[in-house]
């Protein structure tokens, strides 16, 4: 018999080798996740549906895999791409979610690029926007009834072909031109500026210079501001009287701050 310690770092291993094969898009909802109870809490990172929604202007909502019923009498559908449809993944292996993508050009009747959110991991992140990447029909009767998608890893077209419901069309024009609203979660904020804190003039004012003006000491006004109280100041030639050193520490304590 195989020991129980063994078995769950064998399961461990083929679930992270299951996951890594999945695009990104594995999970498409509308909700973001984060780190489990106890653990830190990770970045929100952004979610295929409603950036699709927002480039298309296909107002449907839920998950990815249900858009193509729910546009059902709501929206035009079809097998052929156009500028600002939308394209529905269905789930396939570990997409269990589906997908959705907004059309952004047509090349030819076999390519066209997209715009899609949480498909590609960039930078050891999910939840990444990519803008006018490509895609191609690879279905034998070219209903684009299966494609294969740009991955970044990889800088290449992925090798899976994935099944496609097909196209929803928008009945607005897509919003291509302008930046997108909704939080991209794509790159870290660049580190604020702080300016430096200045240094701290220690040169002591003339009131406190003057009034070691009568003291016959060596200890200058700039070294005894640095010290609190002297208890043995140095007199040049002659030993320093203690009517001195009493009137020397009391003006250290009068101008101790």
């Amino acid at each position: 018999m195989i020991p129980r310690v063994t078995q769950l770092i064998a399961l461990s291993a083929l679930t992270l080798t299951g996951l890594s094969a999945a695009p990104a898009s594995a999970e498409s909802s509308d909700s973001f996740r984060s780190a489990g109870r106890g653990s830190v809490e990770l970045p929100p990172y952004l979610q295929c549906v409603p950036y699709a929604r927002e480039q298309s202007g296909v107002q449907i909502y839920g998950n990815a895999h249900e858009w193509w019923d729910k546009a059902e009498g709501r929206f035009k559908r079809g097998n052929r791409p156009k500028v600002g449809a939308v394209m529905a993944f269905q789930p396939h292996r570990n997409m269990r979610l589906g997908h959705v993508a907004a059309v952004s050009k047509v090349i030819d009747k076999r390519t066209v690029l997209l715009r899609h959110a949480n498909w590609s991991p960039i930078n050891g992140r999910r939840g990444q926007i990519e803008n006018d990447v490509r895609a191609i029909d690879v279905s034998r009767a070219n209903d684009w009834s299966q494609v294969r998608v740009w991955y970044h890893p990889i800088q290449a077209l992925g090798k899976t072909a994935w099944p496609v419901h097909g196209f929803i069309y928008s009945d607005k024009a897509p919003n291509f031109g302008r930046a997108a609203t909704v939080a991209r979660s794509a790159t870290p904020p660049a580190p604020r500026r702080v300016a430096p804190v200045p240094t701290v003039n220690r040169k002591p004012s003339k009131p406190f210079q003057n009034a070691f003006a009568d003291l016959n000491t060596s200890v200058s006004p700039a070294r005894a501001s640095e010290r609190p109280a002297v208890s043995r100041p140095v007199a040049r030639g002659r030993p320093a009287s203690r009517k001195s050193v009493d009137d020397f520490a009391s003006i250290i304590a009068k101008y101790d701050r």
